[in-house]
Order: structure tokens, then sequence, then C-alpha cells
């Protein structure tokens, strides 16, 4: 029998300088999305899938990562004194989510870096990479999706996402064959932000993987890429070979709600599109949005 993936890494070392000078004494990752920061939602998204350990590869900077996801005695007694529970319930989610533990990744290398720091956690068995910029609507459910394709393919599982042809240089390009199932293809070749006319395909890798143990073992000798940095894009183009046995690659095509926050501009419509979607907020909002949007395409000013 086939045993179930609880495993989980999320690599949050990276500087946020798109969003300097909010960032600059607080990490990206914990900008708020309306009422929670980015991060809870990715976690929050593993442990619905049943990834119930979660290893977080940190660096300077970043305590209040591990801050968040933990104890808050002082606040905790403070609410519960004044009766609010509400409040209380909410502050507890997030102590309450996961089994929580941190390695921070030392020099900045790049993506392929920060997963191999995780080898020592993981160890030999598959495990699924989410990235904190990508915010996957809780009504879409993608990993639980890969999770399967992994146990029944025995391979390694990328999310793709067809894009506008003129947006693919902003993503890993994936060359794909169809199987049996439209909404899974082979991955047969992988480039790192390519130029429009050099792309293999519109289908972006996003940032979900599931991947197999072998993957440690290709990044050990995969050298530094675009940028100087160990790509894991790289280590994947030669696991889709299925060298030395790795099972391949597939993707799985997802075409549900996403939500960029690594970008200012997307970061801003993913807070409008959670708010706008949720009981509480969303009546007030959307009328707000309508109002404001006639009012300022309005001629007469």
């Amino acid at each position: 029998m086939t045993k179930r993936i609880t495993k989980a890494v999320i690599p949050a070392a990276g500087l946020g300088t798109r969003f300097l000078p909010a960032t600059k004494a607080m990490p990206k990752e914990m900008l708020p999305v309306v009422d929670k920061p980015a991060i809870q939602y990715v976690v929050e998204e593993a442990v619905a899938a049943g990834l119930t350990d979660v290893l977080m590869i940190t660096g300077r900077n970043k305590n209040a990562l591990e801050n968040h996801f933990d104890r808050v005695a002082e606040l905790e007694a403070t609410l519960e004194a004044k009766g609010d529970t509400a409040k209380l319930e909410k502050v507890n989610e997030s102590t309450d989510l996961a089994d929580m533990h941190y390695v921070r990744q030392g020099d900045p290398k790049g993506l392929g870096h920060a997963v191999a720091r995780a080898h020592m956690h993981v160890g030999d068995v598959p495990f699924a990479v989410l990235l904190g910029d990508d915010i996957i609507d809780a009504r879409d459910p993608l990993l639980t999706r890969m999770l399967d394709e992994q146990v029944a393919r025995d391979a390694s599982i990328v999310a793709l996402l067809e894009v506008d042809p003129d947006s693919i240089h902003l993503y890993g390009a994936a060359e794909v064959e169809p199987t049996d199932d439209p909404d899974v293809v082979r991955v047969t070749g992988l480039v790192e932000k390519p130029a429009k006319e050099h792309a293999p395909s519109n289908y972006a890798v996003i940032g979900r993987y599931v991947l197999k143990p072998e993957v440690f073992g290709v990044l050990e000798r995969t050298p530094p890429g675009k940028g100087g940095e160990i790509q894991l894009t790289d280590a994947l183009m030669e696991m889709a070979a299925d060298v030395e046995g790795t099972g391949g690659v597939y993707g799985v095509v997802f075409r549900g709600r996403r939500y960029d926050t690594g970008d200012k501009l997307d970061y801003i419509k993913a807070v409008v599109q959670l708010a706008a979607d949720r009981a509480d907020l969303g009546p007030d909002l959307r009328a707000w949005l309508a109002d404001f949007v006639a009012r300022d395409t309005d001629p007469r000013g």
C-alpha cells in the first residue's frame, strides 16, 4: 500500500523587494490578504489536502513567520478575559493548523537550493512544494488532485496554467504531450522564462509541485542557471526525461481561481476578489466598487 503524503515544503526566504518599503521590516509573506497574512492561506491549503507536516524555508528577518504560527499567551489571555471568543478562535486558527518546522536557507541561491535544504527533514518520501506568492482558491482544490496523480503515476507532478502567450516570459514554460486525461499532460521539457517566440507552449508552471525524493539527488548535481541560481526548473527538466528511473514529470492543468500576491497590482486584485466573495464584506464592497467604477468612468466628473 502506498503511504499517504504528509509533508509540505514552503520556501519563504525571499527578500520581497517588489513591495519595498512595506517589506523593509516585515516578510512579504506576512502582507495581509483581507485579514490573514498570505502565508496562512498557503498553509491552510496544504492542511486541507492532508499535509500536516509543514517545513518552512526561511531566511534572516523572517521571525514574524514563526511567531505567527506560534502561541501568543498574553494575547490569548487578554481575549479570553474579555470574553472575545470570536477573535480568540481566529488567533488560535494559525497556531493549531499544522506541525510547523523551520530551517534557514542561508545563501539565497534560488528555488532549487531552497528545496534542497528540505532533504534532511523530508527524507526519502514524496512531498509537496507550495510557493507563497500563489494563493489557490479553496473552492477549486488543486493540490489534492496533484497528490492523487503522484500516487497513480509514481511520478513528479507540477501545476500548469494556460496563460496569454504574451505573458509566458514571466513563467517557466512546459513542453507537453497529451495523456488519456484532458486535465493531465506529460511534461517533456521545461524552459525558464522564455521569450514568447521561444516558448514551447503557453502552459505556465505555477507554484505547486508534488515531487519524488529523487529530486534531491538531481538538485545536488544541478549547476547554477539563470541569475546564478540553482533552478528547480533545471532539475525537473532532467527528471522529465526519466533519468535513472525518476518516473518522469506530469502536469495537472489548473482551470480554477488563482491569486498572484507577488506583484503589486495582482496583490491588490487578490485582496479585492477574496473580500468581494466573503459574506461579511462582499455585499458592501461590491456595491461600493460599482459606485466607484461608475463615478470614475462618468464623463461628467
